[in-house]
């Protein structure tokens, strides 16, 4: 039984029930008393958590975050809300940049609002987002940005995912496999590079440049003035790979016919507008947050020491860019 049942029986909001439950919020006595009812009936019982609320507790999260954009930002905080909406549980994003002093004012009016934890959240698993949270007396985690040392911190599989776009295309029967990837200095570059090297050796083509279509563009470009004509090229980002394949097109070679390309990222509204439809890695950055949720919360409740680390699984999206989307496995297809 949990708070989002006793909220469906009565007829209010799961934010309802908690003020109703802890004494907060303006509910008229008789709306209190009916939902305390129902929850009794129920036999609902509050976890740990909420009873700590009780305590000057909010039942909120924060999250904060560098990526204003919202291309990382927002299918975390997607992913931190619907694994903590059972427990009532609200998430405050806060957008920080790289002031330290700015980036401290959100973190003090998170705090003055009485959050019951802190996810940090950024758009590179390398770089420290510049917040000193030693002295937080809440749970803090970190979800794919660098964490301190000693930290509970979240990151993505990079280069599994990259490993298994890879091996895709030898299972399809492409032998040339080249791979295009964004800076050397970002770790997500090297380790989507590490999993291609797994899955073909050391031999294979690799060309570091800028996360864009424009060097898709300048790096098909560099192969075919090599005189190398590869049969398949794995790309580190969507964006990269929708330039990969604009370029090909463009000099009359035929995807996925005489070339297969898989990028990573599934940035949907890249990915499906390419032509032909991306094959890509995705990220799965929904469930990156629901795990830095459900962290934040076992925290709280003295489940999981604070420097706990999970690895999140990357899945392969099988679209048109390949081929053999009709015999793709289902361990392997991750949408259509």
């Amino acid at each position: 039984m949990t708070i989002k049942d006793v909220a469906e029986a009565a007829g209010v909001s799961i934010a309802t029930v908690s003020n109703a439950l802890n004494g907060t919020g303006r509910l008229s006595d008789d709306k209190r008393k009916a939902i305390v009812d129902v929850a009794e009936r129920l036999k609902f019982r509050p976890n740990v958590m909420a009873k700590a609320l009780t305590k000057n507790r909010s039942f909120t999260i924060g999250l904060l975050t560098d990526d204003t954009y919202g291309r990382f930002s927002f299918p975390v905080m997607k992913g931190i809300s619907e694994a903590l909406v059972d427990q009532g549980i609200s998430v405050f994003l806060s957008t920080i940049d790289d002031d330290p002093a700015r980036a401290r004012v959100h973190v003090d009016a998170l705090l003055d609002r009485r959050v019951d934890g802190l996810i940090v959240s950024g758009r590179r698993a390398d770089l420290h987002i510049p917040l000193d949270l030693a002295d937080v007396d809440v749970p803090v985690v970190y979800a794919l940005t660098a964490s301190p040392s000693g930290h509970a911190h979240v990151v993505i599989d990079d280069r599994r995912g990259s490993f298994e776009a890879t091996r895709w295309l030898h299972e399809l029967g492409r032998k040339r496999i080249a791979h295009i990837t964004g800076p050397e200095a970002h770790l997500a570059a090297r380790s989507r590079v590490e999993g291609y090297r797994e899955a073909i050796g050391q031999s294979g083509r690799v060309l570091h440049g800028r996360w864009s279509e424009q060097w898709g563009h300048e790096a098909v470009a560099q192969l075919w003035a090599e005189g190398v004509a590869p049969d398949g090229i794995s790309c580190g980002s969507d964006q990269i790979a929708r330039g990969v394949i604009d370029a090909l097109r463009e000099r009359g070679v035929a995807v996925p016919t005489d070339v297969s390309v898989v990028g990573f990222d599934n940035w949907e509204i890249v990915a499906q507008a390419t032509r032909p439809p991306l094959t890509t890695v995705d990220m799965n950055l929904k469930e990156l947050g629901r795990q830095a949720g459900l962290m934040v919360l076992a925290m709280s409740r003295g489940e999981i020491e604070a420097n706990v680390e999970r690895r999140v699984p990357c899945s392969l999206v099988v679209r048109q860019s390949c081929g053999g989307a009709d015999r793709a496995p289902n361990d392997v297809l991750g949408g259509a």
